[in-house]
């Protein structure tokens, strides 16, 4: 998790870090707020056709590499990609505005609220 085990190897142990995955891999990989928002931390997945794949994801589990819960955790928006693309975190995929509008209107969702990336006013309006 980037700098977070980093940071508690620094300041505690590797033991402690461990403890904070083991806490993350039991927590929600989403939220839909009033059947109208979908939350989560990454973003959008080539393999997420529809909202019950999230709901029958089993937790705890650990992140696979692949996939929709890898997706939803690490995916990022691009405005210069069409449809999906390479990313360079080495994991997951980009995605375009047009998969979040296609799956927003597939979805019969008015917004997708996601948490991954830090942006200069708190948020910012992708597509």
């Amino acid at each position: 998790i980037y700098g977070f085990y980093d940071e508690c190897k620094r300041r505690f142990n590797v033991r402690l870090w461990k403890v904070f995955t083991d806490c993350f891999n039991c927590l929600p990989v989403a939220a839909l707020i009033d059947e109208k928002i979908l939350c989560m931390h990454g973003g959008l997945s080539p393999d997420l056709k529809n909202l019950d794949q999230i709901r029958n994801l089993s937790r705890p589990t650990d992140v696979p590499d692949t996939g929709v819960l890898c997706d939803l955790l690490w995916s990022d928006p691009s405005k210069e990609v069409q449809g999906w693309g390479m990313n360079d975190r080495g994991v997951s995929y980009t995605f375009g505005p047009d998969k979040v509008s296609e799956f927003l209107r597939r979805q019969d969702l008015d917004l997708i609220c996601r948490a991954h990336q830090v942006v200069e006013d708190g948020y910012e309006f992708f597509a």
